[in-house]
């Protein structure tokens, strides 16, 4: 069943780190967009891990919110364990992180996300779990 595009809640996190997020397509996948600039990158030039991390969080977490929610608004949820593979670096440019979901029921979603940079070059994945927050 095709979903409808939602809003996203702005977020401190995301003006502080200036990402964009996109809950529009009908399948229900979660896209968060970077543009890479100085403040974004470690000690070595290329981005954060920790910066990395948050993306993906933030793809599989609204690709959750998107899954149980359905026709309705955004349903809060609590991310309760993410595993995040480190694959490529990228220190300028573009970078965009999906997230969709795997599975799950009413109270407990699991969803994976992915970076990739302009190429289509993965950079990072993830696996989260995520609850549905009360209410």
């Amino acid at each position: 069943m095709p979903l409808p595009p939602h809003e996203a809640p702005q977020s401190g996190a995301e003006l502080l780190v200036g990402y964009r997020i996109d809950l529009s397509d009908p399948s229900g996948l979660a896209t968060v967009t970077l543009d890479i600039q100085a403040k974004h990158r470690n000690r070595n030039g290329t981005l954060h891990g920790g910066i990395h991390a948050m993306m993906l969080d933030a793809a599989a977490g609204f690709a959750a919110s998107r899954f149980l929610a359905g026709e309705d608004a955004l349903t809060p949820v609590l991310t309760l364990s993410l595993s995040t593979s480190y694959v490529a670096a990228a220190a300028e440019g573009e970078v965009v992180a999906t997230g969709k979901v795997s599975g799950g029921g009413y109270k407990i979603v699991y969803a994976t996300s992915e970076i990739r940079d302009a190429a289509g070059t993965i950079l990072s994945t993830a696996n989260g779990v995520f609850k549905r927050a009360k209410a």
